[in-house]
């Protein structure tokens, strides 16, 4: 069977292909559209050069793309090349620092002919797998979304009405906006009354807290410079907007979040990582999400605390040697394992004693938790490898282990 390597540098309408053999020379090179159609040429281009599945991986630079889909669906290896690592490569067969299409799937192509071992293919996720990551994914941008909203609106406030700012400080809360909604300008929160408050409160949820409701009155009738009437009456539009898109927004990523849990719930590894200290629902679902249930896909713990960036790198040259943080990452998994290990310090005492004797020897506070999450994701490796629930003594030997008899 004819041993070929497919490059495919892809863009929003249309996609360029390359077929290089393995000596190197470039067979075949074309540029199809970005639909079923394109597909099909692009099937009947590899099979047309006696290549399949199984002979043709392909390299792409993303995972993402409905091409990618179709062409896992057909059977085919598919390695996704890291953009980074795409420009070395094009430095190598070029010097001139020029960039096009073709030549970057030229390039891709070359990259599995020459080193297909070094990169790691598509992991062969289940679809329930797959839901989880779209799912974990959203609701993340999501709630990243909601913040930016939030920062929005409090900037506006800052601008015109800083005793809503002062009074609620946590703006994203139910009763935050539902004020805000009654009393968008300064003139509006003047002309609130306890009653109206906690009628506000009630309609909310919020418990009737006299205390609270007079600290808010207070401060929205707390005398401020104002901006002019038709100023204020403008900017207390946008506040109003702004209101209903966060509230909008909120309900969103509540929505998401349950069905979040729910896929999580219906997922056999659920279980597994549930059982570690600190990890809750929303935690699991997104280390789970980042890492699959390819089994095959990490086959030391080495290589899933490097793709989380909790393995530190070594820099050495000459006399120079030092340790540092890796750059080079799955960032959601490292944000996720960063609040796993946060989280672990008040779920396992063992746990936060590795954590203070890191702080002891000189961490920093995000060093010494990169350093605990490095520890508990090679634990969780193994649980998962083995199908067994956390333990914390298997865990953390050293810690549980039995002391010693003394001498007599």
């Amino acid at each position: 069977m004819n041993q070929m390597t497919c490059g495919i540098d892809w863009a929003e309408n249309h996609h360029d292909v390359a077929l290089v053999d393995e000596d190197g020379t470039l067979i075949a090179k074309k540029r199809i559209t970005a639909d079923m159609g394109g597909f099909r040429e692009l099937l009947e281009l590899i099979a047309e050069h006696a290549g399949g599945p199984a002979s043709t991986p392909v390299a792409i630079e993303t995972d993402k793309n409905l091409l990618v889909v179709g062409l896992a669906a057909a059977g085919f290896t598919v390695y996704p090349i890291n953009p980074r690592a795409l420009a070395r490569y094009r430095e190598r067969h070029s010097q001139s620092g020029g960039k096009s299409d073709p030549a970057d799937a030229t390039t891709l192509a070359h990259v599995l002919r020459t080193d297909q071992h070094l990169h790691r293919p598509l992991p062969n996720n289940s679809d329930g797998a797959l839901r989880l990551k779209a799912l974990a994914r959203q609701h993340q941008e999501a709630i990243w979304a909601l913040h930016q909203t939030v920062s929005r609106l409090r900037s506006v406030l800052l601008e015109f009405y800083p005793q809503a700012v002062k009074a609620f400080p946590k703006l994203p809360h139910y009763a935050a906006t539902a004020v805000l909604s009654a009393a968008p300008t300064p003139a509006a929160g003047a002309r609130l009354t306890k009653r109206r408050i906690e009628s506000i409160f009630h309609r909310v949820g919020r418990r009737n807290d006299p205390a609270l409701v007079e600290q808010i009155l207070a401060d929205l009738k707390t005398p401020a410079l104002r901006q002019s009437e038709p100023v204020e009456t403008a900017l207390g539009d946008v506040v109003t907007g702004l209101v209903r898109v966060v509230e909008s927004m909120r309900d969103a990523v509540e929505d998401l979040e349950q069905a979040l849990a729910a896929e999580l719930a219906r997922h056999p590894l659920a279980p597994v990582l549930q059982s570690a200290p600190g990890i809750g629902a929303v935690l699991a679902a997104r280390i789970l999400a980042e890492i699959g249930d390819d089994p095959n896909r990490f086959s030391t713990a080495a290589g899933l605390r490097a793709f989380a960036e909790t393995a530190p790198v070594t820099r050495a040259s000459g006399r120079s040697h030092y340790v540092k943080a890796r750059k080079v990452r799955n960032k959601r998994l490292g944000d996720a394992c960063h609040w796993w290990a946060f989280a672990a310090l008040t779920r396992s005492p063992a746990a936060r004693a590795h954590y203070d004797k890191r702080r002891a020897a000189g961490d920093h506070h995000n060093a010494a938790l990169r350093n605990l999450a490095n520890k508990l994701l090679g634990n969780l490796w193994w649980c998962i490898r083995n199908g067994e629930l956390w333990d914390e003594q298997a865990a953390w030997p050293n810690a549980y282990a039995p002391l010693e008899p003394a001498a007599a």
